[in-house]
């Protein structure tokens, strides 16, 4: 019987539900897959890319755990693609290879004064809070009035862990190192910009409601931010979740907190609604002084244009969450303009002639881009998937398919990885660190340490 020796690049959700899927799959081969990951946990942005206050949405673990734990599918961390393990040596031991390496890089802004000192992208201090092990361990916390541009979850993800009292993620997985950082944070106010209205947010209301629930911060809404037009008057009515949405903001309108009247918190959220981020000013260091945005209205079809009306809120420091971007691989096609590998359906293309590149797929992020709830990954990996299985006549030769050849090559070049064990291992670790203090787990955070557990060195 034929054998598909199928390599997946990104132990993420992305990467875990498409070789389940496969797995799963009807088909007249057997298949062996091994999982490639260049940190030394598997998970993703699952681990590294949701807030630590987040439980619900890490509760998406458990079912990718029940995959990996099947044993059907061998995981190599801690494996870097494109300097540990090349597409050349993939051709030399697979039959096909699935890029599934997500988007972790922030989608830049074109503005003035967008470089200054402590303007910032959101991914590094998600991946800071998230204790992903290649950021630096401090994150520069001296601000007192922040923005944060971005209408989407990781903008409020980003606002909450800004706004929110370092003692109240006690109970969560934050390591040791986000808490202290915290602990000293000089923030009291942080704004919240997004260019159209209120009814055309990109957050979800579970999000929102929580920003509502923070201990000792006011929300600040401003009355003239809820002039709807009939299209947003039609979406609140026709739209179930931007009805619940306008819901818990028309009940802050009526908090003491609004519009700066009389709230007693300690800090402030400030939600700008119809604000156009046009640039970023300076102080004479060169950092962060304020904000200027362009008023904008709406247009009548649910988006916004300018009015032409400036204006300027002092800051000292900016966030932007208007988007993740994709990374290219070595070797592999790359579309810079959109940030993701070419493809048709998850089967690569070549990025000059659009012709298929044999061998070659993409799930997740890195193949349609940093759009849509982990759901979607599922049936993003189920299209990918079905491809690969009715591409058999396209597959690689490989010279060496054994499964023993990927683990010589990787213990030749000197390789420390981590394997499902060794996740184990470190799982068991960090769930050890939490107990004393009756948390879930405390989050190991230097890469040399979690490779050094996961290996039981």
């Amino acid at each position: 019987m034929t054998k598909l020796r199928l390599a997946i690049v990104g132990a993420g959700p992305a990467g875990i539900y498409a070789a389940d899927i496969l797995l799963k799959a009807e088909r007249k081969f057997d298949v062996s897959i091994d999982l490639f990951e260049q940190l030394p946990a598997p998970y993703g942005l699952v681990r590294y890319g949701v807030a630590p206050d987040h439980p619900r949405i890490k509760g998406i673990i458990t079912a990718l755990r029940d995959v990996l734990d099947r044993g059907d599918i061998r995981l190599f961390g801690n494996v870097r693609f494109g300097e540990d393990i090349t597409l050349d040596d993939l051709k030399k031991h697979y039959n096909a290879v699935i890029f599934a390496t997500g988007a972790i890089r922030d989608t830049t802004l074109d503005i003035p004064g967008i470089d200054a000192v402590a303007s910032y992208g959101a991914a590094d201090y998600v991946s800071w809070f998230d204790g992903h092990p290649d950021v630096p361990r401090e994150w520069p916390l001296d601000a007192a009035s922040v923005g944060v541009l971005g209408n989407g979850n990781v903008a409020l993800d980003v606002a909450r862990m800004l706004a929110k009292h370092a003692e109240d993620l006690l109970v969560t997985e934050v390591p040791a190192n986000v808490y202290e950082g915290l602990q000293a944070s000089a923030v009291t106010d942080v704004h919240v910009f997004g260019r159209r209205g209120p009814a055309q947010v990109k957050f979800t209301p579970l999000e929102l409601r929580e920003l509502g629930e923070l201990r000792d911060v006011d929300m600040v809404v401003y009355d003239e931010d809820f002039d709807y037009d009939d299209a947003a008057r039609d979406a609140v009515a026709s739209n179930k979740q931007v009805m619940v949405i306008d819901r818990i903001l028309q009940s802050w309108r009526k908090r003491d907190s609004v519009n700066n009247a009389g709230g007693s918190a300690s800090r402030r959220l400030h939600l700008h609604f119809w604000a156009r981020p046009v640039e970023v000013r300076k102080d004479d260091a060169g950092r962060v002084a304020a904000l200027v945005y362009e008023r904008t209205k709406p247009d009548g079809q649910g988006g916004a244009v300018g009015t032409g009306e400036m204006r300027e809120v002092p800051l000292q420091a900016l966030y932007r969450a208007i988007g993740y971007f994709g990374s290219p691989l070595p070797g592999v096609p790359f579309d810079k303009k959109h940030g993701v590998i070419p493809n048709r359906e998850g089967q690569v293309l070549a990025k000059d002639s659009n012709e298929r590149v044999a061998g070659i797929y993409a799930t997740g992020w890195i193949k349609r881009g940093p759009v849509g709830l982990i759901g979607h990954t599922k049936s993003d990996a189920m299209e990918t998937v079905r491809h690969i299985i009715n591409d058999q006549g396209s597959w690689w030769h490989p010279e060496d398919p054994s499964e023993e050849s990927v683990v010589e090559l990787l213990r030749e070049r000197g390789v420390r990885w981590t394997d499902l064990d060794g996740w184990h291992r470190l799982d068991e670790h960090e769930i050890a660190l939490g107990a004393p203090a009756e948390r879930a787990r405390v989050k190991v955070v230097p890469r040399d340490e979690m490779v050094r557990v996961s290996r039981g060195e």
